[in-house]
């Protein structure tokens, strides 16, 4: 079981994947500000944020918090980001997942908006996976 960080201002969205995740024995919070959300990791870093792009207050918010995870905040720096976006509906962009950048957009994977909650859960699946063999290898290695 992990722990999961939905950050999210889309109450009924967030809840709907909270509840899949719920089945899928995730422990899972949501929080709707990406400021609160980053005080919440603080207090207690989840093993994978899942991370939308805009919100009210700035529409490159969940840019934003991915940035600050990864610079400013060491324990939090290698935790896996899913962001979740719907700029190519609202902005037709191609924004897609070549645009992963360490400094730019440092986030490990992305999904579409509107979600479908089978390819959600098997997203968050693969990148916890992904952590769990990593973290193998580096016990091995010592």
């Amino acid at each position: 079981m992990a722990y999961i960080l939905i950050v999210d201002d889309d109450e009924d969205l967030a809840q709907a994947f909270a509840k899949v995740l719920k089945d899928a024995r995730h422990e899972v919070a949501i929080e709707g500000e990406t400021a609160r959300a980053l005080e919440r990791m603080n207090r207690k870093a989840p093993d994978l944020v899942i991370l939308d792009v805009m919100f009210p207050e700035n529409s490159s918010a969940g840019f934003e918090l991915a940035r600050d995870m990864r610079k400013g905040h060491g324990k939090l720096g290698d935790i896996p980001i899913l962001m979740l976006t719907a700029v190519n509906s609202k902005f037709p962009t191609g924004f897609s997942a070549r645009d992963i950048d360490a400094d730019w957009l440092p986030v490990t994977d992305f999904v579409e908006k509107p979600v479908d909650l089978d390819v959600l859960v098997n997203k968050v699946s693969a990148l916890l996976q992904r952590v769990a063999s990593a973290g193998d290898r580096s016990k091995n290695a010592k």
